[in-house]
């Protein structure tokens, strides 16, 4: 099963406000395991970063109009999340709603919505009441994100895959065995199927023949009198 942890960096709070994406990023899993692949761009949004927006994130104008435009890096986004790949996203409703814009007015295909697993609705049901922003589950899950003074979209996107990982129950939350694995479960080596050694020997019949069905009722009829079952 693949799934692609994603997240993205904008100018402010709404696209259809004059606000654009600045930052993509994405972490590829397969069955719940990052493989190593990523996506990760940075984009020109042709217009100026607000402060409010810059003090998050910290991308300015002079760094991004030297990046391309989403025009000149959208097929390649597109290929990279795939057709049917879910999106593990943290507020799912934001990012999505920034990437099917730029993609509207480049008339490309949207994004399905159902495609989208939010991990805020995934931490608020599982603890109720408790903070669900991505700092505090890495404090909670006890991920160490000292490296995040400022947001971004590739490290915001590798904490958050920690993050799902924990949220789906951890390291162990899979335990079937794979059988394509040679004897090992999907945890590894530490956890193998153990064979043993000795020869394998028919089962032994266990019917009663007749002489100890007899000493068996002649037992009963000596030693137990009165039984309660022949009553």
């Amino acid at each position: 099963m693949r799934e692609i942890v994603l997240d993205t960096e904008t100018t402010g709070l709404d696209p259809y406000a004059d606000h654009r994406l600045v930052e993509i990023g994405c972490i590829e899993l397969v069955n719940h395991m990052p493989t190593g692949n990523q996506y990760h761009q940075y984009i020109n949004p042709q217009r100026s970063m607000p402060k409010e927006a810059f003090d998050v994130h910290g991308l300015g104008d002079e760094f991004l109009a030297k990046q391309p435009v989403f025009a000149e890096v959208v097929d390649d986004f597109l290929a990279f999340i795939g057709d049917d790949s879910k999106l593990v996203i943290h507020n799912a409703a934001f990012d999505m709603k920034f990437l099917n814009a730029e993609l509207g007015w480049l008339n490309k295909p949207l994004i399905a919505n159902d495609r989208a697993i939010d991990t805020v609705q995934m931490a608020r049901k599982k603890f109720p009441g408790s903070p669900v922003s991505l700092d505090a589950l890495c404090r909670r899950f006890k991920i160490d994100n000292s490296n995040r003074t400022l947001h971004g979209a590739l490290l915001d996107s590798d904490l958050l895959a920690m993050v799902y990982l924990e949220l789906l129950g951890g390291r162990q939350h899979g335990l079937g065995l794979d059988s394509s694995l040679s004897g090992q479960s999907e945890l590894g080596s530490a956890h193998r199927v153990v064979k043993s050694a000795k020869p394998y020997r028919e089962p032994r019949p266990h019917a009663a023949k007749p002489e100890e069905i007899a000493r068996h009722q002649a037992y009963i009829a000596d030693k137990i009198k009165d039984a309660v079952w022949l009553k």
